[in-house]
């Protein structure tokens, strides 16, 4: 009989919430943040795009994704996506130690001119229907949003055309190990967390996304529970406008997810805010 079998049998014989029955609970909630974050730490690392080279790098991914695969932006010779926005955002990383391959990216949009509007607020501003959470409430050094997450296709496990989106960054079960299969299956949430550590290092209070209410409730299983401002609309496919900010972030994260959140903002604090 396995650890995790007896420590399983203890609790029934004992009862869940008997001081006994807690106690080993906790022990489960540490030993699975412990398992959790050993091992995104030993296959994948952040990285920030401060250099030239990282931002093309990530250019050249939402290019893969956005241009080749989802037919949202025209391709181009250049094998890059970018747009108006990428002037005052910071693309975040995904890199897998083992290859060296970049496994997936995101960008951080952060305003600081009275001019520069959020791709949310040129876009989709309507859609947001909870006004008191409207982006255009605070001051622009205050809000963000994060977007244009792209995960390349050999870090997938399905074709983008059966989960559209660049939503869930399933790791390919025929290219990287089970263990790392096992030991977290979603690079979108690594990503996501990175963003969070950005929004966190860079202290700014309101965030904004627009995704697929169904990436939403992927998230939710980690215990990142965005707050929908609004209906779902016809942007690229379904989406709808959420809200987060790091105490809601804190709130409901679970305990082997906010260890590596912990982990990933300990990476992110050594870069410049500037």
């Amino acid at each position: 009989m396995t650890n995790k079998s007896i420590i399983g049998s203890v609790k029934t014989f004992v009862g869940p919430k008997s001081r006994l029955g807690k106690l080993l609970s906790g022990y489960e909630t540490i030993r699975e943040a412990k398992f959790i974050s050993k091992h995104f730490s030993a296959y994948l690392e952040p990285a920030v795009a401060l250099s030239e080279d990282m931002k093309i790098a990530s250019y050249n991914i939402r290019h893969k994704v956005y241009c080749k695969e989802l037919s949202f932006e025209e391709e181009n010779d250049l094998q890059i996506e970018s747009d108006e926005f990428d002037k005052f955002s910071t693309p975040c990383l995904i890199r897998h130690k083992a290859s060296q391959k970049l496994a997936g990216t995101v960008r951080l949009v952060r305003p600081t001119e009275s001019g520069q509007l959020l791709p949310i607020e040129k876009y989709c501003l309507d859609s947001i229907t909870h006004k008191t959470l409207s982006p255009s409430n605070f001051d622009r050094k205050d809000v963000c949003e994060i977007s244009r997450l792209a995960v390349p296709k050999e870090f997938r496990k399905r074709q983008m055309d059966s989960f559209s989106g660049a939503a869930l960054g399933v790791i390919n079960e025929n290219t990287y190990s089970e263990e790392e299969l096992r030991c977290f299956p979603f690079i979108a949430i690594g990503l996501y967390f990175s963003a969070a550590a950005m929004v966190i290092h860079y202290d700014i209070k309101h965030t904004y996304v627009m995704m697929e209410p169904r990436l939403a409730r992927s998230m939710s299983f980690v215990g990142i529970k965005f707050e929908q401002v609004g209906p779902v609309v016809n942007y690229h496919g379904k989406r709808a406008p959420y809200y987060i900010n790091p105490s809601l972030l804190y709130a409901n994260l679970r305990p082997s997810f906010k260890v590596i959140l912990n982990e990933i903002q300990d990476t992110i604090s050594t870069y410049p805010k500037g």
